[in-house]
């Protein structure tokens, strides 16, 4: 077990996840600090989707280090890689209280004009940008090793955005002398954060559920696994994930008298490791006379 949690692609690059947390997590509290000293509803907004990344972050960190280290109880025979899933389901919780925080503030500021220090959204927008950029950079190499680190990814080009978002509205503010503008776009980068909450939650809960892997589908995969040679029927066939980036597949191939077993076994893990990626793959081979599976009642 202690091999295959080392192979994992996320820790091959723990160290550009541990950068990037470093650099998020510094200017998280920069951005939050300013955003209550500015009045910026735009700067909160954006400093609530940062925290949901620091913890996104901090959780693919956690589950990297936790995947690496062996299992001494002996219960965890899948190791510990949902951890990550877990850690997910939080900062989905998280966004959506983000998300709902920023909508009530947002609406409580309707009729009032409140005080915007611009120049300071301004120059934490700007810095912002740079971090992001910094971080786009060292995530970039692992993105397309390893799904962990391609999810990180992705919360920083949006937290990209909601640093463009940021300078646009202090730059907007400031030349119309309209707080509306800092409370419309707040709204914009709280409705963003709620879309990919709920995007993001989908695939926690998916993982949960033990549902297919995205893209692949059981009768694609049953019909690919009859077509070995010597395989006559394909049953008990389960296709889940475990983590990001580790799909798990079991299933039965029923052969005929003559087939041989070593050869089918072979073909059949091959087809599933080329054609659908799953480099875990239980397969029982059994003879046509078998008839044990009938007593499966479930």
């Amino acid at each position: 077990m202690s091999s295959h949690a080392h192979g994992h692609p996320g820790a091959t690059h723990r160290w550009r996840l541990r950068t990037a947390f470093v650099l998020v997590a510094g200017f998280f509290v920069v951005e939050l600090v300013t955003g209550l000293v500015s009045g910026s509803l735009a700067l909160l907004s954006d400093a609530g989707h940062m925290a949901a990344d620091v913890v996104a972050l901090g959780a693919a960190l956690v589950a990297t280090r936790i995947a690496a280290r062996p299992d001494s109880s002996g219960r965890r025979t899948f190791g510990s890689y949902r951890a990550e899933v877990f850690a997910s389901g939080l900062a989905v919780l998280l966004m959506l209280g983000v998300a709902g925080y920023i909508v009530v503030e947002a609406l409580g500021r309707i009729g009032d004009s409140p005080d915007v220090a611009t120049g300071a959204m301004l120059v934490v927008g700007a810095i912002g940008l740079v971090v992001n950029v910094a971080c786009l950079s060292l995530l970039r190499g692992g993105a397309a090793e390893s799904l962990n680190v391609k999810g990180a990814y992705l919360e920083v080009v949006a937290d990209t955005l909601g640093s463009v978002g940021v300078i646009v509205a202090g730059a907007l503010v400031a030349a119309t002398g309209s707080a509306w503008w800092d409370t419309a776009i707040a709204l914009a980068i709280a409705a963003f954060v709620a879309v990919r909450a709920v995007q993001l939650g989908r695939e926690v809960l998916g993982v949960l559920g033990q549902h297919a892997p995205a893209g692949m589908e059981a009768e694609t995969v049953a019909r690919a696994l009859a077509g070995v040679d010597g395989v006559i029927d394909v049953h008990d066939l389960h296709l889940w994930t475990l983590t990001s980036g580790m799909n798990v597949a079991t299933a039965h191939l029923v052969t005929s008298e003559s087939a041989d077993a070593h050869g089918v076994l072979d073909r059949a893990m091959q087809v599933m490791r080329s054609q659908f990626g799953v480099e875990h793959a239980t397969l029982q081979v059994e003879p046509d006379t078998h008839t044990g599976c009938k007593e499966v009642t479930w």
